[in-house]
């Protein structure tokens, strides 16, 4: 059991390593170097293709969540908690760095996508609450 969670986890963490490594110059948040641009994408198969990427995320998140919805509570806590230690610290280092005018703008950078993160969290709760009302 432990070693699927471990897989799992890993596996979903993957994509995340692969963008923060070094593409020798090449974005993937769109712009002229994006993965699909070299393909010559129509405007159709672009929107189809992220809806497709979307839907893998999507699906990828909720097999993550069905093998941590089987772990014991302490299990799941302290799991969740080296995640969250694991993603500070890599915070800091990335903050480190930098430079101090840099750091001044990764931190609101850092608060921007913060707060989006709750304002999602908060509507996702809204809509749990809604559905179990219907």
């Amino acid at each position: 059991m432990r070693k699927t969670v471990i897989a799992v986890l890993f596996a979903s963490a993957l994509p995340t390593l692969a963008m923060a490594m070094p593409d020798e110059g090449h974005r993937h948040h769109g712009g002229k170097h994006a993965p699909f641009e070299q393909l010559n994408l129509t405007q159709e198969q672009k929107a189809k293709m992220r809806d497709l990427m979307g839907a893998q995320m999507k699906h990828r998140r909720e097999i993550t969540q069905r093998y941590l919805d089987k772990l014991p509570e302490a299990e799941r806590k302290a799991m969740l908690d080296e995640l969250k230690s694991s993603k500070e610290n890599t915070h800091k280092q990335m903050r480190n760095l930098l430079k101090p005018e840099q750091q001044k703008q990764f931190d609101e950078m850092h608060e921007k996508m913060e707060a989006k993160r709750a304002e999602r969290a908060e509507f996702q709760q809204w809509k749990v609450e809604r559905d179990q009302k219907s």
